[in-house]
């Protein structure tokens, strides 16, 4: 065997270049003779710069449809990007025929696809762009102030009500396409629940707007008071006993001796089978002395309710 230093240099180094060479070439051969392929890619369209005093409606190309041929490895590292096509509306109006970008109306635009926007790469070649061109309209911005509205749901528990409801803020400012901020009869907030309510709540609540990507609102979430109050009723007790306090030691009469009242008050109150129990008359005959007088009756209720009448008014006492 001979010796390395036996090898002539020449063949110590040609040798191993000539091998890389030949491996390096083997490589470009075999990516040169891949098949190229076809294929077809869905691009989002990104709109940028949007007149200030404009809105881009929902009536818009969002995608365009890109056929492009190259070889498989390029699609597969294609198909790992996040792609969008930029749409610049400023520039590309300003170009349009209809006038620079100061002239720019609400209308409808075709905005040219350009493929120098699509990063697909040397490597890839397009061959085909539908649509070519992208549809838009543009509408005025305007803005309104709108009273916000609250709509209610469910059923409070039973004996109660709701009275309305305050919303915080009142108002609020929406800046949208013109077209369909003038078709906004009301602002309302998402329903507030009144389920099983008894006593004054408050929640807050966001907006419901349909098309939000469409509407800007001064305010998202509102504060909603609710009062809840029972039900109120009347009810008429009849046929009280009227108890004589303070008694002289003698006879003594009370003409008539009952008295019928009426009642206002919530109505679970009222309802109650063991409210008669609840109320007393009574009398105080304290230092009268034999003869006849015309008294008043007084009359213990429930705090929560009020007498509208009573009947007698005026009672006759004889004492012997």
């Amino acid at each position: 065997m001979l010796k390395l230093r036996q090898i002539p240099l020449f063949f110590r180094v040609a040798v191993p270049m000539a091998v890389a060479t030949a491996v390096i070439m083997i490589v470009i051969f075999a990516s040169c003779t891949q098949e190229l392929r076809k294929t077809n890619l869905l691009l989002p369209v990104d709109y940028a710069n949007v007149p200030d005093d404009m809105i881009l409606t929902n009536f818009h190309t969002d995608k365009i449809e890109v056929r492009i041929k190259c070889r498989p490895k390029h699609i597969e590292k294609l198909s790992k990007r996040s792609l969008v096509y930029p749409a610049d509306i400023y520039t590309d109006l300003a170009f349009d025929p209809a006038g620079g970008a100061d002239a720019i109306e609400p209308g409808s635009y075709l905005l040219p696809v350009d493929k120098n926007r699509i990063p697909l790469g040397r490597s890839v070649s397009i061959v085909n762009i539908t649509p070519s061109s992208l549809s838009i309209r543009l509408e005025k911005k305007v803005t309104r102030v709108f009273k916000v509205t609250v709509p209610l749901i469910g059923e409070t528990a039973k004996g109660y009500m709701a009275l309305s409801p305050e919303c915080e803020p009142a108002t609020v400012a929406v800046t949208g396409a013109e077209s369909l901020i003038n078709r906004i009869q009301t602002f309302t907030t998402k329903p507030v629940d009144l389920s099983n309510a008894n006593e004054n709540f408050k929640k807050e609540v966001p907006m419901d707007l349909g098309q939000p990507e469409l509407f800007t609102a001064a305010q998202s979430i509102f504060v909603v008071s609710v009062q809840i109050q029972p039900l109120t009723g009347t009810r008429t007790i009849e046929q009280i006993p009227i108890e004589l306090q303070n008694r002289p030691g003698k006879k003594v009469s009370i003409e008539p001796s009952t008295i019928s009242i009426d009642l206002k008050g919530p109505q679970e109150t009222l309802n109650n089978t063991n409210l008669a129990d609840k109320i007393y008359a009574f009398m105080d005959l304290k230092g009268l002395k034999t003869g006849v007088y015309a008294r008043h009756a007084c009359i213990d209720i429930p705090v929560e309710l009020v007498m509208t009448n009573a009947s007698p008014r005026v009672f006759t006492v004889k004492i012997e």
